[in-house]
């Protein structure tokens, strides 16, 4: 194996060591803003095990103060 060939692989394992650092100092940053927004979401009443749940509820709330809204507004008399 030649000089430059080593030289080669020696540049590549730096910056393969270097990705790997700024990828593990990402998954730090990432797990805890993860870890923020849980804390935030459990402060408002909601397990975050049931998000999709209480979205689902949330928007059946919503249309239906929608209709109550529309019912009360006499449309008949803006025309």
């Amino acid at each position: 194996m030649s000089q430059e060939q080593l030289n080669t692989l020696k540049t590549a394992i730096e910056k393969g060591k270097e990705l790997r650092t700024r990828a593990l100092s990402r998954k730090e940053i990432l797990e805890q803003q993860e870890k923020e927004l849980l804390e935030e979401i459990r402060k408002l009443g909601v397990d975050p095990e049931r998000m999709e749940e209480e979205i689902a509820k949330l928007q059946k709330e919503k249309d239906q103060l929608l209709k109550e809204i529309e019912s009360l507004i006499p449309f008949d008399l803006i025309k």
